[in-house]
């Protein structure tokens, strides 16, 4: 399912990430805020386990989390949504997979991948800001899956259709959730109007 989060604050913030004279420091402080303001709306149905505390005046009987979360950014732009995320939920743990496309076949092959040993009990969190043809994301699903991880979002700031399409189609059970669904892919496969190259525009590196 997908979820576009129409939120003042997130496009506020997003719309001084798309600008072309944003530089570094404040493309990855708005991303940062951002994150932790989807990960708020993305949290809101996590399961919780009743609990009987004692607080300072009498016993409580209250709730917490059941299951951990797991954040797994797409490197490496994705690192650039992990801090934002670990503000609100600083108990997450991080794994991490790094993907690379054959240039003739254009498919995504695994170059590195790490992962808490709790993925199959916990809500794993695919973060990547572009979904554009949704190739990535989708291989790093897919190998996700193989490890035992039943419950996933995926996380993206910018979407294009193309790529929501193929994510429902090869993981109908996954849900998407964007900052903002843009209008299509160019024909370089950039997001249009996009943002530019995130990865680059998060590390300084053009």
């Amino acid at each position: 399912m997908l979820t576009v989060l129409h939120h003042p604050l997130i496009t506020h913030k997003l719309t001084q990430m798309r600008k072309e004279s944003t530089g570094t420091k404040d493309f990855r402080q708005n991303l940062d805020e951002i994150a932790g303001l989807m990960a708020f709306e993305i949290t809101r149905d996590l399961p919780l386990n009743p609990i009987e505390i004692k607080t300072p005046v009498a016993i409580c009987q209250t709730q917490e989390l059941a299951k951990e979360i797991v954040l797994v950014p797409i490197l490496r732009a994705g690192l650039g949504m992990v801090n934002g995320i670990r503000d609100l939920i600083p108990t997450a743990k991080v794994g991490h997979i790094g993907l690379y496309r054959d240039e003739e076949t254009l498919e995504p092959h695994e170059y590195f991948a790490k992962f808490p040993s709790t993925m199959p009990e916990s809500v794993v969190m695919v973060l990547d800001p572009m979904l554009a043809t949704g190739g990535s994301a989708s291989a790093a699903i897919t190998l996700l899956k193989k490890r035992g991880a039943s419950i996933i979002k995926l996380v993206c700031l910018v979407g294009a259709p193309e790529g929501v399409k193929r994510i429902e189609e090869d993981h109908p059970d996954v849900d998407v959730y964007l900052a903002a669904l843009d209008e299509k892919l160019n024909e370089k496969g950039y997001i249009v109007p996009g943002l530019g190259d995130a990865g680059d525009r998060i590390f300084g590196t053009k």
